[in-house]
C-alpha cells in the first residue's frame, strides 16, 4: 500500500456523492486521505459531512437525491444538465482522480466521460451488478480505473470480469463493536432488562411499511401468544413513518415501544429481529441479532425481478455467507404465521446465525476508509 512519503506532491481530488449515505462514506474517505497525504484539496458534490472535511461543493447534494422512476423522469433535464456541467468543469480543472460514491446511474456516465478525457476514475460502492443487469459490468470496466467494494463477493465478481477492484470492507463494521451491551441499550430505551425483546423493522420507506407493517404487527400478535411476557420495539425512520405505524396500531394491544430513529439502540437491546430485506439487515448482522427477513413488492415487480435477478439469495446476510444463514420470506411466503414460527425458536436458540454473523463481521472489519484512501493514492501514483 502507498504511504504518505510516496505522495508528497499536492493532490486535487474530485468526489461526487448522490445521497446522505454517500456523504458519510465520502467524509470518512476524505479524513483518511488527509491523514495519509500532506497536501490535498477536494472539489465536487457532497453533503454537510463532506463539506465539513473541506469539500468545495459545486451544488447541493439534494439536487442529486432523487428516487423513483417518475421522480427521476421529472428531474432528468436538470440531472443531465448538471452532469454535463460537471464534465466540463472537471475536464478543465484536471483533478488527479475522480471518485464517484454510489449513485451509479449518475456517476458512471460522469466517470466514463472523465476517463475518456484522461482523468483517473474510481467508483466507491458497487451497484448490484452481480445480481441483475450483469452486462453493466462492461460499462463499469470502460468507466472505472478502480472499483472499491464493501463486500468480498462483489470483488470476486469484478475479478472474474477483469475489472480492477479492491475490497476495502464496510465502515459500519468498523464503527459497530464486535460485542454490544444489551442491558445498557435497554436502560437507554427504558425497556425491561428481563424477558425477550423483538425488534420489528418493516423498512424506512412508505411503500415498504405499507406492505409489511400490518404483516409484522400480526406476526407480533402471534408471537406474543406463543411467548407470553415478550416486548416489542419498533424504530421509525421519520415522523411520516411514525404516523403510518401509529395508524396501524389503532385497536391493537401490543406491548410495543415506538422509537424516533435509534435503530442501532433497538438492535443492541433486542434478542431477535423481524426485518425487511435491505441494508438494515447488515446492521442487525453486525449487532449479532438473529433475524427473519421478509419482503414484499407489487406482483408485477416481483415477476419481473424473478426473471432478472441471478442471485440465489435476496437477504444480504445470505449473500455474505454464500449460504442460507437466515430465513427469507418473500412475497406470498411472508405470512404472519410463518414469521412467528421462525422467530420463536431464535429467541432461545440463535447461535448458528450469530456465529455466522461474527465471522462475517470480522471479515468486513478492515478499516475501510483508510484502505480505500490507500487504494486511491496507489492509483494516483501509478503510471
Amino acid at each position: 500500500m502507498a504511504s504518505p512519503a510516496d505522495v508528497s506532491r499536492p493532490l486535487l481530488v474530485a468526489l461526487v456523492a448522490g445521497e446522505a449515505s454517500g456523504d458519510i462514506l465520502g467524509s470518512g474517505l476524505m479524513q483518511a486521505l488527509k491523514t495519509q497525504h500532506p497536501d490535498v484539496r477536494f472539489v465536487g458534490v457532497g453533503g454537510p459531512r463532506m463539506e465539513a472535511e473541506g469539500l468545495k461543493s459545486y451544488f447541493p447534494i439534494e439536487r442529486l437525491s432523487v428516487m423513483g422512476l417518475v421522480e427521476v423522469l421529472g428531474r432528468l433535464p436538470e440531472l443531465l444538465k448538471r452532469r454535463k456541467r460537471l464534465v466540463q468543469t472537471l475536464s478543465e480543472l484536471r483533478p488527479d482522480v475522480f471518485i464517484g460514491i454510489d449513485a451509479p446511474d449518475f456517476n458512471l456516465d460522469l466517470a466514463l466521460k472523465l476517463r475518456q478525457a484522461g482523468i483517473k476514475t474510481v467508483h466507491y460502492v458497487s451497484p448490484s451488478v452481480w445480481a441483475w443487469r450483469q452486462k453493466r459490468v462492461l460499462k463499469i470496466r470502460a468507466a472505472c480505473d478502480l472499483m472499491l467494494t464493501l463486500f468480498p463477493f462483489e470483488a470476486k465478481f469484478y475479478e472474474e470480469h477483469q475489472v480492477a477492484v479492491c475490497f476495502v470492507g464496510h465502515p459500519l463494521a468498523d464503527a459497530i463493536p464486535l460485542e454490544s451491551d444489551r442491558d445498557l441499550a435497554r436502560d437507554a430505551l427504558n425497556l425491561p432488562r428481563e424477558g425477550h425483546v423483538v425488534a420489528l423493522m418493516p423498512g424506512s420507506r412508505g411503500g415498504e411499511v405499507g406492505r409489511l407493517g400490518e404483516l409484522f404487527l400480526d406476526a407480533a400478535d402471534r408471537l406474543r401468544a406463543m411467548r407470553p411476557g415478550i416486548h416489542f420495539v419498533m424504530p421509525c425512520a421519520g415522523p411520516e413513518r411514525r404516523a403510518q405505524l401509529e395508524q396501524m396500531l389503532v385497536g391493537r394491544d401490543l406491548p410495543l415501544t415506538l422509537l424516533d430513529g435509534r435503530s442501532h439502540e433497538a438492535l443492541a437491546a433486542c434478542n431477535a429481529v423481524l426485518i425487511a430485506s435491505g441494508t438494515a439487515t447488515l446492521e442487525a448482522l453486525l449487532y449479532k441479532r438473529p433475524m427473519v427477513v421478509a419482503y414484499s413488492v407489487a406482483p408485477l415487480t416481483f415477476a419481473i425481478l424473478k426473471r432478472l435477478v441471478k442471485s440465489p439469495y435476496v437477504a444480504l446476510p445470505n449473500l455474505l455467507a454464500q449460504r442460507l444463514l437466515v430465513p427469507e420470506l418473500l412475497q406470498d411466503a411472508a405470512t404472519p404465521e410463518a414469521m412467528a414460527q421462525l422467530l420463536s425458536p431464535l429467541l432461545s436458540d440463535g447461535e448458528v446465525q450469530t456465529e455466522g454473523f461474527d465471522a462475517i463481521h470480522r471479515t468486513l472489519r478492515r478499516d475501510a476508509s483508510n484502505r480505500a484512501a490507500q487504494a486511491v493514492l496507489e492509483l494516483v501514483e501509478a503510471n
